[in-house]
């Protein structure tokens, strides 16, 4: 079991106030239909089924798989689940997702978050490195959280320390929600343009995000396109902001 738990860079949450913390930071509640992946031993799994109606708990390892069945045993709000978080189909009706996750899985599970349709929010433990890198805490956005900004919102939680983990890592994690917006920031028809858009973006061909765009676009269009973002003609695309791409893709996204 310690070998596969090394292999999927899983570490154990035994910390009960991280647990707390989580689960607040999750803002799940009575009515709602969790999803959590990497259960193992179900401390999270526990949390969850006194705050929200469901629990369907995913555990890979087939030896705590059953260790889960026996404690929810008699409990009609925890469904435990034999098999691959990431090869489950997700439900049809609302649901959330929160979970201590395996770091080695982090970004195959936020992309299967991304991807449902009717999620409400992703939850998730992740390295802080991570966390921080994908909510701009660095003044830097990588292209995911570009791509997936019109619909979903990413906000960064609660440091939680190496130490509250067996084994411990070798770096804090933190609290990630991906929270899928009310109201998209751009109507479903224009969603792939803006994605082919920030993908032609990201490229980098040029130096920085006004000379990529250049090579699409005319100059003096891009220039005023920046000038309407925010955006100087020398910056990096790691520092444009979501609002910014916003910005210029409405500048520029129907030439």
């Amino acid at each position: 079991m310690a070998r596969r738990r090394i292999t999927l860079s899983q570490n154990f949450l035994h910390d009960t106030d991280a647990v707390r913390r989580l689960v607040r930071f999750s803002r799940v509640g009575p009515g709602d239909l969790v999803v959590e992946p990497g259960a193992g031993e179900g401390p999270l799994t526990a949390a969850l089924a006194r705050t929200c109606r469901e629990v369907v708990a995913y555990e890979i390892d087939p030896r705590l798989a059953a260790r889960l069945e026996r404690r929810f045993a008699g409990r009609p709000e925890v469904r435990p689940v034999r098999g691959d978080f990431l090869r489950a189909s997700p439900p049809h009706e609302p649901f959330a997702v929160v979970g201590n996750i395996p770091y080695s899985r982090t970004t195959d599970i936020v992309r299967w978050c991304l991807a449902a349709p009717a999620l409400t929010s992703a939850t998730l433990l992740t390295q802080r490195e991570y966390a921080r890198k994908h909510t701009g805490d660095y003044g830097r956005w990588p292209l995911l959280t570009v791509l997936s900004w019109p619909c979903h919102d990413w906000l960064l939680g609660c440091r939680v320390g190496r130490g509250s983990f067996v084994p411990v890592p070798r770096t804090d994690s933190a609290a990630l929600r991906i929270e899928r917006r009310s109201t998209p920031l751009l109507p479903p028809d224009r969603l792939p343009g803006y994605r082919a858009f920030v993908e032609h973006g990201f490229t980098g061909v040029g130096g920085s995000l006004a000379a990529t765009l250049a090579r699409r676009h005319r100059t003096r269009r891009v220039r005023a396109a920046c000038a309407a973002a925010g955006v100087g003609t020398d910056t990096p695309v790691g520092l444009v902001a979501p609002r910014q791409w916003l910005v210029l893709f409405g500048e520029l996204g129907r030439g």
